[in-house]
């Protein structure tokens, strides 16, 4: 027995959007970054990139980085509210065409051009294999949400959408860690790193691209199994009627 969004929504209705409060910090936060984020490649200025210009596609990486940044942002701010258990439920319809928005003109673009950005990466063998593995299991967790939303299996792909969230919003987490490690470990560069800014960068870049992602994407696992367990049973199912069929198409 499956579940509808707008079945799933029936033990919510009678909830207010205002009970729901942690969507608030969390889009403000999205927008923050994307203010912060896609100036220098809305601009089409390829000086003012703040990513290095890879040695093997020169100035082809910034018009690489144009269109995974910009749709990564487009990915970023629908899926603010698609896990919106108010919108999803309030506005099915809206949340269907947001959700197509986020799988074709969001994830996809944006992975592929990760796959190529990642792979030719100035920072290093480390920092190469996160970003790759990244972008192949975004486009693989959001393709499978979408087929199962597809084949009308909600409860299935509400996990596999929150499991994508959760790799989108890894960019925000990335540059957190990528901070922190900056300012911790500067102090060392002239022991630990021998003065090799290079070596620094490739450190730093490569701790917060593996922790940016994999915290993340783990706790959104923690969560998916924490819901299953006896003590947090799913609420039970019924299988959608014709009229409701909130899902991407």
């Amino acid at each position: 027995m499956r579940t509808s969004y707008a079945q799933e929504g029936t033990f919510m209705a009678q909830q207010r959007w205002w009970r729901r409060p942690w969507i608030f910090p969390l889009a403000a936060v999205v927008v923050v970054f994307l203010a912060f984020s896609l100036p220098p490649y809305l601009s089409l200025d390829p000086t003012q990139t703040r990513i290095p210009q890879s040695t093997a596609l020169g100035a082809a990486h910034y018009w690489i980085l144009v269109p995974h940044v910009v749709f990564g942002g487009i990915a970023l701010s629908t899926a603010v509210f698609q896990i919106w258990p108010w919108f999803r439920n309030r506005h099915p319809i809206a949340h269907r065409r947001m959700g197509r928005l986020y799988v074709f003109a969001g994830v996809i673009p944006a992975g592929l051009a990760a796959l190529t950005v990642g792979a030719f990466t100035p920072y290093g063998p480390a920092t190469k294999a996160s970003d790759v593995l990244l972008a192949i299991l975004w486009l693989t967790v959001t393709i499978q949400g979408w087929r199962l939303a597809r084949r009308r299996r909600f409860a299935d792909h509400r996990r596999w959408m929150i499991r994508s969230f959760a790799l989108t919003a890894s960019i925000i987490t990335n540059r957190i860690w990528g901070t922190l490690l900056a300012v911790s470990l500067y102090p060392q560069l002239d022991t630990t790193f021998h003065g090799d800014e290079t070596l620094f960068a490739w450190v730093v870049s490569g701790f917060a691209a593996w922790l940016g992602w994999t915290i993340p994407f783990l706790a959104a696992e923690f969560w998916l199994d924490r819901d299953r367990t006896p003590h947090h049973p799913r609420r039970p199912t019924v299988s959608p009627t014709p009229a409701e069929t909130p899902a991407i198409r």
